[in-house]
């Protein structure tokens, strides 16, 4: 992997699985952009270490299924700061 931090590819993943951490929330947190994490997870780490790649996986598939229930407590939040009549 020429030109890539392999350390930086590890060190994504354990964070991610400590965490439980989005590839947005992972991607501000290393100074990285949402499309490098997801490329560091999903091609190089599946390269590097094939078992933490399966573990990052069930973790990421987790948030996936669980995103819809994030946006939707998002707007409710949004909307119950809202008085009526202003």
């Amino acid at each position: 992997m020429k030109g890539v931090d392999e350390e930086r590819v590890k060190r994504v993943a354990v964070y991610i699985l400590e965490t439980g951490a989005t590839v947005r929330a992972a991607a501000t947190h290393f100074g990285v952009s949402k499309s490098t994490v997801h490329k560091d997870v999903n091609e190089r780490l599946r390269r590097l270490q094939p078992s933490l790649f399966t573990a990052v996986r069930k973790v990421l598939e987790l948030n996936k299924a669980e995103r819809h229930i994030r946006g939707g407590l998002a707007t409710k939040e949004k909307y119950s700061r809202h008085t009526v009549g202003t």
